[in-house]
C-alpha cells in the first residue's frame, strides 16, 4: 500500500493485509522542518515486515489478520486500525476466561473464578473446572469435625446400656394389639374432663393394664442382684416410664403404680416426665424401677428391641398406633392397630411364659373395661 500525501485527497494505490503489531505507516521529514505544518509532510509506506518465523507448537495463537478500508487522511488511517487494538482486548493479563453460562454457575454456588485453574484453551474455565472446584470445596467442608466428650448423664447411660446388653440374653417378642376400642374409650374420657386437665394418652392405659397382669406373671416383676445371685420379687410395682429429655434418656419411676387410679397415674406419668425434661428430678425419682415401659409416641413405627433397663428382667415398648385393613368377625375392615414389642431376660423368663404375659396384657387392652378390673386369683 502506498500513499502520496497531498493538499486535498489521497489516492488508494493498492490494499495488501498487515500483521497485528508490524508498522502501518512512518512519516518521513525534511531537513529543518521542523514546525513545518503537518501537510507539508510526505508519506511512504512502512517497509514490508520480513517474514515471520514458523511459531513452535506451544506459541500463542496466531493473530487475526484485520482488512484495512480505504482512508483518506492520516485521522481516518488511526481509527480504522481502532478495531484491531479492541480485539485484542480479551486476551489482557489477569481477565478470566470462560462463558457467560459459567460465569452464573460460579455466581449461584460462591465461586471465585479467580482461584479456578482453566483447562480449556489458554486457560479457559470450563464447566468441568467448575464442578470439580465445587466438589474439592464440598469436601472439605465434610473434613471438619466436632469432638464431643462422653461424660456425665450420657456417659452413664452409655455404660447401663452397653453392660445391659454385653450381660443379658435378650428375647424379644413382638405382638399387634387391636386398640379400636381403646381409642374409642380414651377419645370418650378426653372429651368428658376439662381441657386444662391434660390430654389423656394411651401411656397410663397400658400402665395400668400392666399392674392388673403383673398379678399372674410376677416372675417379671422382678431385679436380679448379679453380686449375690439372687432374683428379688417384688409386690409393689415401681413402673419406670423411659422418657426422652434433652439430656438424654432418663427414665423416672411411678412407685406402686398398682395402687393409683386412672387419672392419678396419668397425672403423675405426665408429673415425673416433666421434671426429668426440666432436669428437676430427684435421685429418688429416678431410681428403684421394677419393670420399665418405653413409648415413643408417634415415632414409634412398627416394631422394635428395646433394651433391658438393668436389673430389672423385662421391658414393655409401645409402637405407633396406625388405623389399616385387617379381617374382623369374618369381613375386612379398617381397624386401629398397634404392636407391642417387649424384651425379656431370657436367663429368668421362659419364652412361654414371656408370651403369655403379653397375650394377657393384650386381652386388657383388646378390651378395655377389664383394664379396671382387678386379677381374679385363683382359691
Amino acid at each position: 500500500m502506498s500513499f502520496t500525501t497531498q493538499s486535498t485527497s489521497v489516492p488508494v494505490v493498492a490494499a495488501i493485509k498487515f500483521a497485528v503489531g508490524s508498522p502501518l505507516i512512518v512519516f518521513e521529514l525534511t531537513e529543518g522542518s521542523a514546525g513545518v505544518a503537518p501537510a507539508a509532510a510526505t508519506l511512504r509506506p512502512a517497509p514490508a515486515p520480513p517474514p515471520a518465523p514458523t511459531p513452535p507448537p506451544a506459541a500463542a495463537p496466531p493473530a487475526r489478520l484485520v482488512p484495512l478500508k480505504a482512508v483518506g487522511t492520516a485521522a481516518q488511517t488511526a481509527a480504522a486500525v481502532a478495531p484491531v487494538a479492541s480485539a485484542v482486548a480479551p486476551m489482557r493479563r489477569g481477565r478470566v476466561m470462560t462463558s457467560p453460562a459459567n460465569r452464573r454457575r460460579a455466581r449461584e454456588a460462591g465461586i471465585d473464578l479467580a482461584s479456578v485453574a482453566g483447562s480449556g484453551p489458554g486457560g479457559r474455565i470450563l464447566r468441568a473446572d467448575l464442578e470439580s472446584s465445587a466438589l474439592r470445596e464440598a469436601v472439605a467442608d465434610t473434613a471438619e469435625t466436632t469432638e464431643i466428650k462422653v461424660i456425665g448423664l450420657r456417659r452413664l447411660i452409655a455404660e447401663r446400656m452397653s453392660e445391659a446388653k454385653r450381660t443379658i440374653p435378650h428375647f424379644a417378642y413382638v405382638e399387634e394389639v387391636d386398640v379400636t376400642e381403646l381409642e374409642s374409650l380414651r377419645m370418650h374420657l378426653n372429651h368428658s374432663r376439662p381441657k386444662e386437665s391434660g390430654s389423656l394418652s394411651y401411656l397410663p392405659l397400658v400402665v395400668m393394664a400392666l399392674t392388673r397382669v403383673l398379678e399372674s406373671f410376677p416372675q417379671c416383676n422382678v431385679l436380679y442382684d448379679a453380686a449375690r445371685g439372687v432374683l428379688v420379687r417384688h409386690r409393689a410395682m415401681h413402673v419406670g416410664i423411659a422418657t426422652q429429655t434433652p439430656d438424654g434418656l432418663k427414665v423416672p419411676v411411678v412407685r406402686n403404680a398398682q395402687m393409683l387410679g386412672l387419672w392419678e397415674l396419668a397425672a403423675e406419668i405426665r408429673r415425673l416426665a416433666e421434671r426429668a425434661r426440666s432436669n428437676k428430678a430427684t435421685r429418688e425419682e429416678l431410681v428403684g424401677s421394677t419393670i420399665t415401659v418405653t413409648s415413643l409416641g408417634k415415632l414409634g413405627g412398627i416394631a422394635s428391641t428395646p433394651i433391658i433397663n438393668a436389673p430389672e428382667v423385662a421391658i414393655i415398648g409401645l409402637n405407633k398406633a396406625v388405623e389399616r385393613p385387617v379381617v374382623h368377625q369374618g369381613a375386612v375392615v379398617v381397624r386401629r392397630i398397634m404392636n407391642l414389642s417387649s424384651s425379656f431376660d431370657h436367663r429368668f423368663v421362659d419364652g412361654y411364659d414371656a408370651a403369655a404375659m403379653i397375650q394377657a396384657l393384650k386381652e386388657r387392652l383388646e378390651h378395655p373395661a377389664t383394664i379396671f378390673i382387678p386379677t381374679v386369683k385363683a382359691s
